[in-house]
């Protein structure tokens, strides 16, 4: 097939029908969400304020940005392997990024304390859910106390 007899790909411009990809674009986990600098970490940890669970433990502080941000940290003396590492990170980043719009500006650094016996997707999932769901809560229960 010579290249001036290829198709043509379709012309999408994003505006797509309800419903589809191009719909969820307020859900996108885009690079500005992101914790990367070591300055960003330390300025987190350094205010202890934290929620535990089972497995994880975050820290979170006022965000230096319009919106909340995150950071993984996942030890090697945790999850040895580089794709169990990974797994966890992509489980984190996904649930953050469907509850950022409830959540007020902070950044939050999201960090395995204990080994998990089982990488189970599904529990890890809901324990990263709790976690967020609870420390939205608590920082609206704070914000009613505020006033």
């Amino acid at each position: 097939m010579s290249p001036s007899a290829r198709p043509e790909a379709p012309d999408t411009d994003g505006a797509g029908p309800a419903g589809t990809v191009d719909d969820l674009s307020g859900f996108a986990f885009r690079p500005g969400y992101r914790l990367r600098k070591t300055d960003e970490f330390s300025s987190v940890f350094a205010l202890r304020r934290t929620q535990r669970s089972r497995h994880f433990v975050i820290h979170h502080g006022p965000s230096a940005g319009p919106g909340a941000r995150l950071g993984v940290v996942i030890a090697k003396r945790f999850l040895k392997r580089a794709n169990a590492r990974n797994l966890v990170k992509r489980l984190a980043r996904e649930a953050f990024r469907l509850q950022r719009p409830q959540l007020k500006p902070v950044d939050i650094v999201l960090r395995l304390h204990v080994r998990p016996k089982v990488l189970d997707r599904r529990l890890l999932r809901d324990e990263i859910d709790g976690l967020l769901g609870r420390m939205r809560r608590s920082a609206r229960s704070t914000a009613e106390d505020a006033r």
